[in-house]
């Protein structure tokens, strides 16, 4: 059984066919034309699917996954910094186009989906997927199914308040924890604070690992930023794994500082007594057991999971 698995990015849209057992037999790449607005988009999606099914030799099923998550009130899409694709009916306008059913979700919950069916989550009950890129997202899956939630919102960790006081988001609000934690979050922060501008995240990152001390400074904070904004997930979750995607999560860092200052954070053994304890038996203070991973599928993970909200029994 092929599936096709779109993942739709705002600057790429990728396609794929996936067999039974998770292996991608083709991809295709197109540029997306959200400059050309809704109508290029949805014309540029579903010329994809066709020449996808072309070279399956028949029509598939069919799994987007997209910036932002279909409203249960209106059923238009809704949260996508794809500015351009909020308030239209593209799971409607698609079906339409392509004659079939397409199933569409949310593209960190489709990361989130192919990690943890047979990725770095495989076999755990409660898998955290976390994109950190371009913007920062999050995705929930349990016993291997996704939890959108009753607003389709669940997950979107990307868009609590971390800082009151700190910049505009496109959401509306201030301080969200994508303004600090996506790579142009940390870019602003460099440049806010001395450094130089034209840089990338990943470029101040090696700047950082070079004693650079203003891109040491800013990594740091970005460390301590990712701590207290992942404990809130962790207080609430508890997850068996957490998963880290997108560009951010090259840094090496993440996995060891950023892991600190995430057990230093979450709601664990930190009361008086137990740190008591812990002093007289020499045990540890630390008391996460999350394991905190990188992704085994990389950039194919969130185009895998959309041709995984078709699962293989569906023929």
């Amino acid at each position: 059984m092929l599936r096709i698995g779109i993942d739709l990015g705002g600057t790429k849209t990728e396609g794929v066919l996936m067999d039974a057992a998770g292996h991608i037999v083709h991809r295709e790449r197109r540029a997306t034309p959200a400059d050309k607005g809704y109508e290029a988009i949805l014309e540029n999606l579903a010329g994809l699917v066709r020449d996808l099914d072309r070279r399956a030799g028949r029509a598939c099923h069919v799994g987007i996954g997209t910036p932002g998550a279909i409203s249960t009130r209106t059923g238009l899409l809704k949260n996508s910094n794809t500015t351009c694709l909020n308030g239209k009916p593209i799971k409607q306008d698609l079906e339409r186009l392509l004659a079939r059913e397409v199933r569409i979700a949310n593209d960190a919950n489709c990361f989130a989906l192919s990690e943890a069916l047979d990725g770095a989550g495989r076999g755990e009950p409660v898998v955290f997927g976390v994109i950190l890129g371009t913007g920062v997202g999050g995705g929930i899956v349990v016993n291997g199914q996704i939890v959108e939630g009753l607003q389709h919102i669940a997950g979107e960790w990307g868009h609590n308040v971390l800082e009151a006081d700190g910049p505009e988001c496109y959401c509306g609000k201030r301080g969200c924890v994508e303004t600090f934690l996506s790579g142009p979050g940390l870019v602003r922060d460099y440049v806010t604070h001395g450094g130089e501008s034209g840089l990338d995240a990943i470029s101040i990152v090696a700047r950082a690992n070079a004693h650079d001390h203003i891109a040491q400074a800013a990594l740091q904070r970005y460390l301590e930023r990712f701590g207290r904004a992942l404990s809130v997930v962790v207080n609430i979750l508890d997850p068996h794994v957490i998963v880290l995607g997108g560009g951010m999560s090259n840094i090496k860092h993440l996995y060891r500082d950023g892991r600190d200052h995430l057990a230093r954070a979450v709601f664990a053994a930190h009361g008086r007594a137990n740190v008591a304890l812990d002093r007289m038996s020499g045990a540890s203070n630390d008391e996460l057991r999350t394991r905190l991973v990188a992704n085994v599928h990389g950039d194919s993970s969130g185009v895998r999971g959309a041709a995984q909200l078709w699962p293989t029994s569906a023929g």
